[in-house]
């Protein structure tokens, strides 16, 4: 009998059918433009753009243009790629230039509907940002789509890891810039620790469309970006706990793999007490609870986590004397991410590897907090609809469906559930047989490499020959995709979400073309095309006879969108094809969440060795798993963006001072206000309001407007004079302090001390605002144990975050007086004398250069002041530097930061 809500929604249509018909009139209006258009000429094609792009600026709504921007890109699109965009794609496009996420399933051209709103919001000059989740997929889309753009009439862009600064520049100013996640919010970062306006590489965040938005905006927002910098080095203290962690046995942790955490029990805090007190790392007479101790046993209980919750090949492999982290997403490797708080030298030292310093915050921002400065946002996936709570509320994203463009035919079978992983796998590979021994094409998902190739060792001992994509495989990735389509083709594949590439039945012609025209760049792509066409369809008919992609799992994730997306690889552009997840009650789902009363009724059902119980109800209490563990990393993430939220206001109060500091001229009346606040402070911390002129401490006043203010005057004696009050004081110092500065602007020149003044502001908020950072860290670390006290964590942090932010704004506003105060200009004797000094350093013993600033979720990009990598630098010589950031390595070699050495004010 059907339910209320289910009769409902067949009378009046769901919310998302209704959605779907509103924007059925929009398409016709389309489509009716369609012959008016395909008569134009390639030129008139693109003053129709310059048109469109006149009336946007002249204040017609993007709305209102979208019809005529809509028909004009699809027949950009039909001549410069021969794809003429179905209907389908033409209602995700308008769903994303409406703020939306289109989820549209594997094969249905996402890539090339993303061109329709991105050009529409293009044409209000202020640029548009396609994100993608790894550089190959920016380079190859750039490359691909820029064919419509140029046919437009529009500029395309590519941002890239290791760009040199000037080509990063020119593709943010394009119309159209692919990025990665990873990039844009590094390059944000960057742009505002710059010291100068022309080294900001961003402009205004005003459109952004992400591809894979599940993957970028959900999976990986639960760690922040991180730019660091290299702390002391401790190797020698990792080395030395780690042999302490071996004789660690059971009874001495208690470990909780749902929350992923593990933790020393009393026996194994009198152990480690014992052990390190042995290893003269613990002093005498000191215990692991005095307050000395934190540091070790923070770093004792990071060196457990290595050992016990981060398996090899799982989440991390070792490379090259490195360990490399694996996304547990996407299996991909991310290179020059770490892991923070001493877990990756913890990790290294339980590999043997070299251990690289710890580093210290120098800037941080969250992906959510990084996505929602952008005034319109969209996205794009295959799989957004059970994460559509989470997009509403984060981001203020909603979710629609939009139909295929034709009707799935994939059979998506039941779970077969087995009682062992032995009898699973071998399940898997008597299944893999018969669907090979017909030519069928299959790909199999893992969840881990260590089981992918567990799996290939199998295959290969039955005979079958297959291919195995996984991190180790990184450089192979898009090739192996391609053919994974192919007949009679097998392909392993640890976690398929956001490959990038389609697998389609009987291979990729596209890469077929390019492999062929690279053999032979002398042959006639026509010719090759309609020969690897012919072949292809002839290939493309056998693989349907067989019955089209066989997806087949042999695990189920954490994620229902993960299962899906390997899911939805199957039954593109309405192939036929077929789908099953092969399960085992040893699998770490169902080990954790609930194969307890599964192995009770596999027990009741009195199961053979081999055989799988494969019912609804089984795929039903999965699920039910499956969402149970969304739930809770939602509030994992909800709970994270709380507490940046936080740090994110203070963020945007500093970056944006920073960047009105950066644009004005003149910064002369600011500092003089710090300054006055500065006396009016010291004046009523020396001279209480309402006080007697006996408590007055005017030896400490006068001492601390030398050490602050910089000036020597009689105050002393001021003090003494009748008639004078803490008013009077504050003017005759106010008076004293505009002076002096005034004498120095004499001595520098205008121009001079107005650069030393922004110099000096934005050195100073750097400085702060990095020590800040430290400081929020360590209170978020410890102020979860507020709740023992019936105090709410978060409350507390607000509150102690605010007075942190309030103490930072007044030591600046003493730092940038005192700086300023002291400043003296150099003779050109002075500035030889120091140069001759600095050589002699270096020749003495040439130490290294000053580290680069480490990237935490991505390789870091070459610092934008490395001048040695210029043509024409020479290393004596100062006028072939350029523009040196103030942060970079001096680029005369001494290893001091520039600011330090010769860019010292």
């Amino acid at each position: 009998m059907l339910g209320l809500s289910s009769i409902a929604k067949k009378v009046f249509g769901t919310n998302n059918d209704r959605k779907v018909k509103a924007v059925r009139p929009m398409i016709e209006k389309i489509n009716a433009l369609e012959p008016e258009f395909t008569a134009l000429s390639d030129d008139q094609i693109k003053e129709r753009t310059q048109a469109l792009a006149e009336r946007a600026k002249g204040g017609e709504s993007l709305d209102a243009l979208l019809p005529e921007a809509f028909a004009n890109c699809r027949e950009a699109a039909r001549r410069a790629l021969g794809l003429r965009a179905f209907d389908t794609q033409l209602m995700g496009g308008i769903f994303l230039h409406q703020g939306n996420i289109a989820e549209m399933k594997t094969g249905e051209g996402k890539t090339l509907v993303a061109t329709f709103p991105a050009y529409l919001n293009a044409l209000s000059g202020k640029g548009v940002h396609i994100v993608t989740v790894n550089d190959y997929l920016a380079r190859r889309d750039a490359d691909w789509m820029s064919k419509v753009y140029t046919a437009l009439g529009l500029t395309t862009g590519v941002v890239v890891p290791q760009q040199p600064e000037a080509e990063k520049k020119a593709a943010y100013q394009c119309d159209v810039t692919y990025a990665t996640n990873n990039e844009l919010g590094f390059d944000y970062l960057r742009d505002n620790m710059r010291s100068e306006l022309s080294q900001m590489n961003q402009r205004a965040h005003n459109y952004a469309i992400v591809d894979e938005v599940d993957s970028i905006l959900i999976d990986e927002a639960r760690t922040p970006l991180i730019i660091s910098g290299p702390a002391q080095d401790r190797s020698q203290m990792y080395r030395d706990i780690d042999t302490i962690v071996p004789g660690i046995v059971a009874e001495h942790y208690t470990l909780d793999e749902k929350q992923r955490t593990v933790v020393f029990t009393d026996e194994g805090n009198d152990y480690l007490e014992d052990a390190l007190s042995r290893a003269g790392l613990l002093p005498e007479g000191q215990t692991l609870y005095d307050p000395e101790s934190a540091s070790l046993v923070h770093h004792t209980s990071q060196a457990l986590k290595a050992h016990k919750l981060f398996a090899k090949d799982k989440d991390y492999i070792v490379r090259d004397d490195e360990v490399v982290l694996i996304d547990e997403f996407t299996g991909r490797m991310m290179s020059g991410r770490r892991l923070s708080d001493g877990l990756h030298q913890a990790i290294e030292a339980k590999e043997g590897v070299s251990i690289r310093p710890e580093n210290v915050t120098l800037a941080s921002v969250t992906f959510q907090n990084y996505f929602r400065l952008y005034d319109k946002l969209g996205g794009m996936t295959g799989t957004a609809l059970t994460e559509a709570e989470e997009f509403k509320e984060i981001y203020g994203l909603g979710v629609v469906e939009v139909p295929t463009n034709r009707p799935i035919q994939r059979r998506d079978e039941h779970d077969q559930v087995y009682r062992t992983a032995r009898e699973k796998f071998e399940g898997v590979v008597k299944e893999i047989k018969d669907a090979h021994g017909k030519g069928q094409p299959i790909l199999v998902g893992t969840t881990s490499i260590e089981k992918s190739e567990f799996l290939s060792n199998l295959l290969k001992g039955e005979g079958i020959v297959h291919n195995v994509l996984n991190a180790r495989q990184h450089e192979q990735e898009a090739q192996i995709v391609a053919d994974a389509g192919k007949f009679g083709a097998v392909t392993i594949a640890t976690n398929m979400a956001g490959r990038g590439t389609d697998i389609q039945l009987g291979g990729n012609v596209e890469l077929k073309v390019i492999e062929a025209l690279d053999a032979d760049p002398e042959a006639n792509p026509d010719e090759i095309r309609q020969r690897i066409e012919a072949e292809h369809a002839d290939e493309k008919q056998k693989v349907l006879d067989a019955g089209g992609l066989f997806v087949l799992a042999t695990e189920r994730h954490e994620s229902r969108r993960i299962d899906n997306q390997l899911r939805g690889r199957s039954g593109r552009q309405g192939d036929p094809g077929r789908s099953s997840f092969f399960l085992s009650l040893d699998d770490d789902l169902m080990r954790i969440f609930g194969s307890e009363r599964l192995d009770k009724v596999l027990s009741t059902l009195g199961m053979k060795e081999g055989e799988a119980i494969v019912h609804p109800w089984v795929n039903k209490s999965l699920e039910r798993a499956q969402a149970k563990v969304e739930g809770r990393n939602f509030d994992i993430r909800k709970q994270l963006l709380k507490f940046d939220d936080v740090m994110n206001e203070q963020r945007k109060v500093i970056f944006s001072q920073r960047r009105e500091i950066m644009e004005a001229t003149d910064l002369s009346e600011i500092a003089g206000d710090m300054r006055h606040q500065v006396i009016e402070d010291l004046v009523d911390q020396h001279m209480p309001p309402r006080s007697y002129a006996d408590q007055w401490n005017v030896e400490g006043l006068y001492a601390d407007v030398i050490q602050h203010i910089g000036v020597d005057v009689p105050v002393i004696d001021w003090a003494q004079e009748e008639g004078v009050d803490a008013e009077v004081m504050r003017e005759r110092l106010d008076a004293a302090s505009d002076e002096h500065m005034a004498k120095k602007e004499t001595a520098f020149g205008v121009e001079a001390i107005r650069n030393i003044e922004k110099q000096v502001l934005l050195q100073t908020i750097d400085a702060k605002w990095r020590d800040h950072l430290v400081t929020l860290e360590h209170l978020r670390s410890v102020v979860g144990f507020r709740g023992y006290a019936q105090r709410d964590p978060l409350n507390e942090y607000k509150t102690e975050g605010f007075q942190l932010f309030e103490r930072l704004l007044d030591g600046l506003r003493l730092d940038v007086t005192q700086k300023l105060g002291q400043i003296q200009p150099m003779t050109p004797e002075q500035q030889q004398q120091m140069i001759a000094q600095l050589r002699q350093q270096q020749a003495a013993a040439v130490p290294a250069a000053a580290p680069e600033p480490v990237v935490e979720r991505a390789t870091s990009a070459q610092s934008p002041g490395d001048a040695s990598a210029r043509t024409g630098f020479v290393e004596d010589d100062p006028s072939t530097w350029g523009n040196p950031a103030r942060n970079d390595a001096c680029p005369c070699g001494s290893g001091k930061k520039f600011k330090h050495c010769h860019g010292a004010l």
